[in-house]
């Protein structure tokens, strides 16, 4: 009965999903994944002198982009989450300007200063590292199943006004930055060769 007047009324046909695209949710799982699974590959095996290599004083060393990557995704995520808690906010979509495209090729950029580290709180690699995976695996776990409202949840942030997708995007998006960075350091003609 309900089902017949929801036809005849013409509402069957709008109710919408506010929630991501399929082919959003599989891009982002997509890199979540990749980027975790390169960060740590590009780690494995390293010694301490290797992980606390610095190529010069003003550069990091290994250990301490992956400080970096751990607390920046933690950041990025709080900054998502207290964000989907208050009430969506469609009409600051207008004053989006960056794609998603973009932001993925933000890694380039150098991290905002609202980004940046405020205190490092690992004692250890190993914790750091630990930290890097557990979020990281639930953050792969919420993007793979959520049906929150990630596109109409707006927050100003160093880039501008972003969605709460696009925060997801710029974690992967550092993982990578600091994966380029790791690179770099390896391949200094000075790094330790054990």
């Amino acid at each position: 009965m309900l089902l017949a007047l929801l036809v005849i009324t013409g509402l069957a046909g709008t109710i919408t999903s506010t929630s991501i695209t399929g082919k959003e949710r599989k891009l982002v799982v997509s890199y979540l994944k990749d980027t975790k699974n390169d960060v740590l590959k590009s780690i494995k095996g390293l010694s301490k002198s290797q992980l606390n290599f610095r190529p010069s004083g003003d550069k990091c060393s290994i250990k301490e982009c992956l400080y970096h990557a751990a607390v920046l995704e933690k950041n990025l995520w709080d900054l998502m989450q207290c964000t989907l808690k208050q009430p969506a906010n469609p009409e600051k979509r207008l004053e989006i300007k960056w794609t998603d495209e973009r932001l993925l090729q933000a890694a380039d950029n150098c991290i905002p200063e609202q980004f940046e580290l405020k205190k490092n709180s690992f004692k250890t690699i190993e914790e750091a590292l630990e930290s890097f995976k557990l979020t990281r695996a639930e953050h792969f776990k919420y993007m793979k199943g959520t049906t929150e409202d990630l596109r109409n949840h707006v927050v100003q942030t160093a880039f501008g006004w972003l969605d709460c997708y696009q925060i997801c995007l710029l974690i992967s998006s550092y993982s990578k930055h600091y994966l380029q960075q790791i690179e770099e350091i390896r391949a200094d003609p000075n790094f330790p060769s054990r």
